[in-house]
């Protein structure tokens, strides 16, 4: 497959980066979907390699850069256009670039032999090595090291390591993932590995930049790896795209993304870090940034590690109030679970059309914020047999709070939560399917005023805020529910008496600001 013709390598009005970003746009749209997605191939946009590279700090005599998924080598491109613009540059750059694509390698060859030439001509001799491997694999006992997950050898070290990693979940029995059980838990995403083995490989006081999904962040997949890699990186700046759509558009991702930018140094403790937003690429050069100390975005001494991300001033605020609230979940002896009717393990309980021996069976369509709707007359069955074979799937009929285990794409609020009162069926038992969370009171039940005050906090833009900072997924995990501050108990009960009959959101958040001015003790807790 020949991309570009030689030709275009030659032509001298194409700087090294547009001249990458040519070459990764032809090749993508001559291949399927299916490669791209097989192979996480999603192209980073000249203007974020420019960003991304313009990050790499000062680097004298030899600098060795890794990218560890290629491409057409864009990110190569910005960071070495970045290094030869500043007055302090290297004599000399060696680059290392993994592409497990064959054929793309081959274009990525070409991109870095015009990529030697223009620095040639700069005064600054590049040269480089293209490796057509899997960088994992290639890469996995680098995780093994006698200092711990993050020891880098002799003759794998480098001063700048930036990539734009491939997003795909791994099998547990891929090789991949075996090759990383220190690190990961569960269906791991491959980006982690990315970031992990590239830390590993990382000189001291080298750049590790990124861009990922935010999903790392927090959450139990990514613990054990957030334990050993803020070990040994000390972040300095990170960048949060605002929109899932935006960062990648033409890719059509819908991640909500962050460029991370750290310095390896395995003994830190303290520091400052720079935060910049923007909702995507086209307001990068208007972004706001802030700097504020790394304890307020990273607490070292507990066992997640979450990093939290508050995007502007606001959001700092909002995380600061929420934070001070004295309660929790666990506080007020309350308990969050997931629906236990996973659909494929009961097919045989399920009914569209119901009858006598019947009772609801709720899905996350069902559950709208601020209410749940029952029946919808649609495709999935809506009904559950109450037998007593079903009886280990079903929960009693009682006061409950719903919460939506995933956020549609484009969702207004990551956190859809709906209350279902007792009252309203007149049923022994119900079934909530596995794409639920729902909170409730093990030995009782919640009262009304109860569930219509959590019920209203999880739609409120106060907890969407303070959840979205420490959340990059989708998924709305019930370790962040579970660790969510709530304000006083009281509060909350006068927040529900006056949420009944409210389910717009703005409305929602008028009843908030109203009922948390008017308690001192939830604004400014003791």
């Amino acid at each position: 497959m020949n991309v570009l013709s030689p030709r275009s390598f030659a032509e001298p009005s194409t700087d090294p980066v547009e001249l990458a970003d040519l070459v990764g746009s032809a090749y993508a749209e001559q291949v399927t979907a299916d490669h791209r997605k097989d192979h996480g191939l999603y192209l980073t946009p000249p203007a974020v390699a420019r960003f991304m590279g313009e990050l790499v700090g000062t680097h004298l005599g030899t600098a060795r850069i890794l990218d560890p998924a290629a491409g057409g080598g864009i990110l190569v491109c910005g960071a070495v256009e970045a290094m030869l613009s500043k007055d302090s540059r290297p004599d000399r750059i060696e680059v290392t670039a993994y592409e497990v694509d064959p054929a793309l390698a081959r274009e990525l060859q070409q991109v870095l032999t015009s990529l030697a030439e223009w620095a040639g001509k700069r005064g600054v001799e590049l040269t480089f090595e293209v490796r057509n491997k899997d960088f994992v694999l290639a890469n996995a006992d680098a995780l093994e090291g006698l200092g711990g997950l993050f020891a880098p050898g002799p003759l794998r070290s480098y001063d700048v390591i930036i990539s734009n990693p491939p997003y795909f979940k791994l099998n547990k029995q891929d090789p991949r993932a075996q090759a990383a059980l220190s690190i990961v838990h569960g269906q791991p995403n491959i980006y982690g590995l990315f970031m992990a083995i590239g830390a590993s490989l990382l000189r001291p006081a080298g750049d590790f930049i990124f861009i990922t999904p935010r999903s790392f962040a927090s959450g139990p997949y990514f613990r054990a790896f957030r334990e050993r890699f803020f070990s040994v990186i000390r972040p300095e700046f990170m960048h949060v795209f605002g929109s899932r759509r935006d960062a990648f558009a033409r890719d059509a991702v819908l991640q909500e993304n962050v460029i991370l930018h750290g310095v390896r140094d395995n003994n830190w403790s303290d520091g400052q870090v720079r935060i910049s937003t923007s909702a995507g690429v086209s307001d990068l050069e208007e972004r706001q940034v802030r700097t504020v100390t790394i304890p307020d975005v990273l607490d070292l001494t507990s066992r997640e590690r979450v990093l939290r991300m508050p995007a502007t001033q606001s959001d700092d605020d909002i995380m600061r109030l929420v934070d001070g609230w004295p309660g929790s979940l666990a506080a007020y002896k309350w308990k969050i679970s997931t629906g236990p009717v996973v659909p494929f393990r009961a097919r045989e309980f399920q009914s569209k059309e119901g009858g006598p021996e019947y009772v609801p069976l709720l899905w996350m369509n069902h559950v709208r914020p601020m209410q749940v709707t029952w029946p919808l007359a649609r495709h999935k069955p809506e009904h559950i047999q109450n037998v007593p074979a079903s009886q280990y799937i079903l929960l009693p009929n009682l006061n409950y709070v719903l919460l939506r285990r995933f956020s549609a794409k484009e969702e207004k609020r990551r956190l859809v939560a709906a209350p279902y009162l007792a009252q309203n069926f007149d049923v022994p038992m119900i079934g909530l399917e596995n794409h639920l969370n729902y909170i409730h009171k093990p030995g009782g039940s919640l009262s009304e005023d109860e569930v219509f005050g959590i019920t209203a906090l999880l739609n409120s833009s106060h907890l969407d805020t303070w959840f979205r900072a420490v959340n990059g997924n989708t998924q709305v995990s019930a370790t962040e529910i579970r660790s969510m501050p709530l304000p006083p108990h009281d509060v909350i009960v006068a927040l529900g008496r006056m949420a009944r009959g409210v389910v717009d959101l703005a409305g929602i958040d008028e009843l908030v600001e109203q009922v948390l001015r008017t308690t001192p003790e939830a604004l400014c807790p003791s």
